[in-house]
């Protein structure tokens, strides 16, 4: 069945059928974002910024557990590809294990440095506080964060995408509906304020992993996860390590963008490190369905090269890249049509509102260029290639645009910065497109036919 489904299926109709559920879950995923961000900013400004200040460090433990799955996923969809099923079980087995791992440790040091961490960044104690009442409720669930998206890129390894999307909807309505009634105390609840935005975010992560774990046990996947696959394999480790910590960086990488130009925008005043908090959940709902594109594609795009099927892998690449690039004409020209309302969103100060719609026109400028980046680096990952995908996202998220950021807002001041997004996307695309080019003429690396 997989390699039917997998190997012989027309490339678009296999792209779009896989995709789907994971675009309807992201922009779920999206709108629950943008209306947790909203019902925070309904607090008040100053928890917009706090929640802004503790993105970088959300976005990080997201991005180990998402990062380190994308190393599972690949592993499982290449040794699937050629028919190694006892090494794609050991593959499932130790990942899992081995997140459980990352989630204990995450939480621990998350908790430790939060104090710190956002004192580097404000002196209003006010801010600080109310970041400290969010993270240290939010940063208690990493465990569960790590394990559930572990359980994700297993399920989409082996083509269960709808179970993925059922799951990632199924939490992120539950934290929408729970935000108002934690936040302000409606009905029954209790008024929490930030410790309740963190709460249902939490709680929404708890039912995604437990929709998982039912699955496993009504509908078995076609992998073996168990004991007797957890024997120590050093080879194995390294392979899922290999993918997984460039994948780790390439996600991890907005946090260290953000923490630089929120240092560069403090300079300008407070109400820009917000518009560039506004402008990074608002992007989520341009980004995250095109990420949808990605995990669908990589499975399948996967599971061909390991199944030697290179010529089929190209004609992978090329739809995601236009699939891709349509979802971002689309947000490019809502961005251009109605920048102040979607800004409107999250602040009622109309100076926030007018320099963020600038803001936001100038951004939007490199969305659609983006599209080769992002198709680049997702394929990569999928292939098992993660050090020319680490490449890209340095470029795109660290060598280019924060040097271009400072060097441009000493000329233009914080419009500088934002003139900075469209500028690196445009250099980042050139990059993207030669960097993969010559990742695909090289032969297989990491992997191995033979029995470990």
């Amino acid at each position: 069945m997989n390699e039917t489904f997998m190997k012989e299926k027309s490339v678009l109709p296999l792209i779009l059928s896989m995709a789907l559920p994971m675009v309807i879950s992201m922009l779920v995923n999206s709108l629950y974002n943008i209306v947790d961000s909203f019902f925070v900013a309904k607090i008040s400004e100053n928890a917009m910024t706090a929640l802004s200040l503790v993105y970088p460090v959300q976005n990080f433990i997201n991005a180990v557990g998402i990062g380190f799955g994308i190393g599972i996923n690949a592993v499982i969809a290449f040794y699937l590809g050629a028919k190694e099923e006892r090494k794609a079980n050991i593959a499932a087995t130790l990942g899992l294990v081995l997140g459980g791992v990352h989630g204990i440790v995450l939480t621990a040091g998350s908790i430790l440095i939060m104090p710190s961490f956002l004192r580097m960044f404000t002196s209003d104690s006010d801010v600080v506080e109310l970041g400290l009442r969010y993270s240290y409720v939010a940063f208690a669930f990493s465990l569960v964060i790590v394990l559930g998206v572990s359980f994700e890129k297993i399920f989409q390894s082996v083509g269960r995408m709808k179970v993925t999307m059922v799951a990632l909807m199924s939490g992120c309505i539950a934290n929408i509906i729970l935000d108002p009634l934690l936040i302000f105390g409606l009905g029954p609840f209790p008024q929490m304020g930030m410790e309740g935005a963190a709460l249902a975010t939490g709680l929404g992560q708890v039912l995604t992993l437990v929709i998982y774990l039912a699955v496993c046990k009504i509908r078995p996947l076609p992998l073996k996860i168990g004991k007797k696959y957890l024997a120590w394999d050093g080879r194995m480790v390294g392979r899922l390590y290999s993918i997984g910590i460039p994948a780790i960086l390439n996600i991890a990488l907005p946090s260290l963008l953000v923490s630089a130009l929120n240092g560069i925008l403090a300079a300008y005043g407070q109400i820009y490190v917000v518009i560039l908090g506004i402008y990074y959940k608002l992007q989520t709902f341009l980004y995250l369905p095109a990420n949808g594109i990605i995990q669908g594609m990589r499975p399948v795009i996967g599971y061909n090269y390991g199944a030697g099927e290179y010529k089929r892998v190209g004609k992978i690449y090329n739809v995601t890249l236009g699939l891709c690039a349509v979802i971002m004409v689309a947000g490019t020209a809502i961005c251009l049509a109605v920048p102040g309302q979607l800004i409107g969103l999250f602040t009622q100060n109309q100076e926030t509102v007018e320099a963020g719609a600038m803001a936001l026109r100038i951004i939007s400028g490199g969305f659609i260029v983006s599209s080769v980046s992002v198709a680049s680096s997702g394929a990569l990952e999928g292939l098992g290639k993660g050090t020319p995908s680490l490449i890209i996202s340095l470029c795109r998220y660290v060598v280019i645009i924060i040097p271009a950021a400072f060097i441009l807002s000493r000329f233009l001041g914080e419009a500088g910065v934002w003139h900075g997004f469209w500028l690196t996307e445009i250099v980042t695309a050139v990059v993207s497109f030669l960097v993969y080019k010559k990742a695909m003429i090289q032969p297989r690396g990491g992997y191995s036919r033979r029995s470990n």
